[in-house]
């Protein structure tokens, strides 16, 4: 018997199958030719899971099905996002802090390749090329699948520098990929945190005290005991949990319960009492976030002056899957199960809440039914573990819709004092803005609050688009008593979007000039913003005659480093209802990785934020958040949703961000329709239909 080996041949392909060609973080290729994308941010609506994977295919010159994607475990040494320095999804960055990072991950693997198979060829690198998952050899004709290629590229030093595509040679990146994840989540394949099931788990409801800060004075749990189905009644300092066999019982044993509370040191506190505390504190200097020329020189030249005060509310984030968390305790460990937008903070959480080391937490991360920033928090996933220290095997805890809402994080409630000064013709010689409110960042990210400012909560109240020759800009952190504030889609632009675009508006009817001409006139130094206003006004046929109380309004922003316009169409009834029919927007968002995601982002912000416009804000009374479900904290119905057009300009800039970018520019663009429509200006959100009806 004589045994041999073939060069390339059998032993070739034995270690290609178990050496698997990883040469960064983000690639794998193993000798099936199976490619997976290590993906370290995640999907929660917004199309991350589709354009992430093209940059890698674009680079790695493979088709975007041959991509699978595994969810980055918490590693914030290699996953963190750059523009963060965390290992999160949010501030509309994944794009912006993926675009370099793994396109140069997969021209990495693919210089890689080609390498390897030069070398089995004994040929010269520039002779071969990559296309279609495999290495040829352009004269020869020769070709090799990336499988077969693995483990050979494995044994080749990682280049420092790898030469990326050039725009010109994109055949993926711009073009309209369809959404990889859409057949799962249409054929109920996809799975949620909430829909995740372990055997002999348990599922468990709460309720924590109604005011924040309050405590357990007392319960009495015997009725709740007997609900069948209910296996125990956890009682924490602060909240108590019914765990059951499902849902229902979980519910109604909650239900039964009686719960005494001690309310604390807030529990007489009301919204009123809030804003007064914002209003008294914009009285005072704060820090100055941006200052250009001399505001107080200028004022004294001003022919005429306006000013104005504005107030936006707190709001809740009411993901339609509400917060949950699986957990399972176990001697020495623990394993969560959990969609989160921060995958390392809640493995911290979760050793923190159960007192063991970080790495003995195990997190598997899964589809978010809406993130919005509640879910870049981890107060879910601690809570989740105290309650599954007390129960025996794993359990589900779900927060039921009311304890969604009356316990979220929420998007910080502001006041804003503006004045400006304007010339004999009308236009702004001084711009002066001071606003109070909370600082998420300040909690969030410490070492980012500095000198009393953070860049999100000034984004978009200070680097306007708009040539002013004297602005003063000022902010002033007063965190709210025992209300937490978080991330809420577009979070400091959701405000300041607001505020700045509605004040001018004000300086343009006080100049009686038309709302897009006096923007328009104070661009000169920002083409790309004059390029999407008057993109935006042309398709929204600006100027065209309006039935009788309709009214068309225009904001323009730079924000999440993407320039965007929307001109909103609105009708106000005589009762004093809105009805906003029509969104008009173009975007500047740069490089366009996939245009059907960007419309679908602005669509979905838009909707988002005309329910803040129209119908957000979360109030109390005695330290109680008043609403608790959709009928006083309500959504967007179908039949009030407007007719949405999105233009996009293309452009070779490097990517800007998209997710938030469309709600923080609708807000303005419908108040401002209001007044086109009505000649009532708004200066408080949501949108006060009483005092519209007393316009009329």
């Amino acid at each position: 018997m004589v045994s041999l080996s073939l060069p390339y041949g059998r032993c070739e392909a034995e270690t290609a199958g178990t050496i698997a060609f990883a040469p960064n973080a983000f690639i794998r290729i193993g000798g099936d030719g199976e490619i997976v994308l290590t993906m370290p941010y995640v999907e929660m609506g917004q199309g991350t899971y589709t354009s992430i994977p093209m940059l890698i295919a674009e680079e790695l010159e493979v088709d975007l099905k041959q991509v699978r994607l595994e969810s980055a475990p918490p590693n914030e040494k290699l996953y963190a996002n750059p523009l963060l320095g965390i290992q999160a999804t949010g501030n509309s960055n994944a794009i912006r802090g993926a675009w370099k990072p793994l396109r140069e991950a997969g021209a990495t693997a693919r210089t890689m390749l080609v390498l390897a198979a030069a070398k089995r060829w004994n040929v010269d690198p520039v002779s071969c090329r990559a296309q279609s998952g495999a290495v040829l050899h352009t004269p020869t004709w020769r070709s090799l699948k990336y499988g077969e290629l693995a483990a050979a590229a494995a044994q080749i030093p990682v280049p420092a520098n790898v030469a990326l595509k050039r725009p010109e040679d994109f055949t993926l990146i711009g073009t309209p990929a369809k959404r990889l994840d859409t057949p799962a989540k249409v054929n109920g394949a996809a799975i949620y945190g909430i829909d995740v099931r372990l055997p002999g788990m348990k599922i468990a409801t709460l309720a924590q005290s109604p005011v924040f800060g309050g405590h357990v004075k007392s319960v009495d749990d015997r009725a709740a005991k007997a609900v069948k189905g209910v296996s125990q009644i956890v009682r924490l300092d602060d909240a108590v949990a019914v765990v059951a066999d499902h849902m229902g019982a979980a519910k109604k044993g909650l239900e039964a319960l009686v719960i005494e509370w001690d309310g604390g040191p807030h529990a007489s506190l009301t919204t009123e009492e809030i804003f007064a505390e914002l209003e008294k504190a914009t009285l005072s200097s704060g820090a100055v976030a941006q200052n250009i020329g001399d505001v107080e020189k200028a004022e004294a030249s001003a022919a005429s002056k306006v000013e104005a005060i504005y107030q936006v509310p707190f709001l809740a984030h009411a993901p339609m899957e509400p917060v949950n968390c699986t957990v399972h305790v176990k001697e020495g460990g623990c394993e969560i199960w959990v969609g989160t937008q921060a995958i390392a903070r809640a493995q911290a959480a979760a050793a923190n809440a159960a007192g063991i080391p970080p790495e003995k937490v195990a997190v598997h991360n899964h589809y978010l039914g809406g993130g919005f920033g509640r879910r870049l928090e981890s107060d879910y996933v601690a809570r989740a573990v105290q309650i599954a220290q007390h129960v025996n095997g794993p359990v589900k805890v779900v927060w039921t819709r009311e304890e969604d809402i009356q316990h979220d994080m929420y998007r910080p409630a502001f006041l804003d004092r503006l004045s400006a000064g304007l010339d004999e013709k009308g236009m702004p010689i001084f711009w002066r803005h001071r606003f109070a409110g909370s600082s998420i960042i300040a909690r969030y990210l410490p070492p980012a609050f500095k000198d009393g400012l953070d860049p999100d909560t000034t984004e978009g109240a200070i680097d306007l688009t708009y040539a002013l020759p004297n602005l003063h800009v000022e902010y002033l952190r007063v965190e709210p008593p025992g209300v937490p504030t978080a991330f809420w889609r577009s979070v400091g632009p959701s405000h300041n979007v607001f505020v700045t675009e509605s004040f001018m508006d004000e300086l343009a009817a006080a100049a009686k000039q038309d709302p897009v001409v006096y923007r328009r006139a104070l661009l000169g130094n920002s083409p790309r913003a004059k390029a999407v206003l008057e993109l935006a006004a042309e398709k929204a046929g600006w100027g065209d005659p309006l039935p009788e109380r309709v009214g068309r309004g225009v904001s323009l922003q730079f924000v999440f480093a993407s320039y965007m316009a929307h001109v909103a169409e609105v009708e106000v009834s005589k009762e004093g209802v809105v009805r906003v029919r029509r969104v008009v927007c173009a975007v500047d968002c740069g490089t366009v990785v996939n245009p059907d995601t960007v419309r679908a982002q602005i669509q979905s912000a838009v909707i988002f934020g005309i329910t803040a416009a129209l119908y957000g804000n979360i109030t109390l009374k005695n330290g109680r958040v008043e609403q608790n479900n959709f009928d006083d904290y309500k959504m967007v119905r179908m039949n009030e949703a407007p007719a949405i057009e999105v233009h996009i300009v293309k452009n070779s800039e490097p990517p800007g961000g998209m997710g938030e970018a469309g709600t923080s520019a609708i807000a303005p663009a419908v108040t401002n329709a209001i007044f086109a429509a009505t000649g009532k200006r708004l200066r408080k959100l949501p949108v006060d239909t009483i005092a519209l009806k007393q316009a009329t």
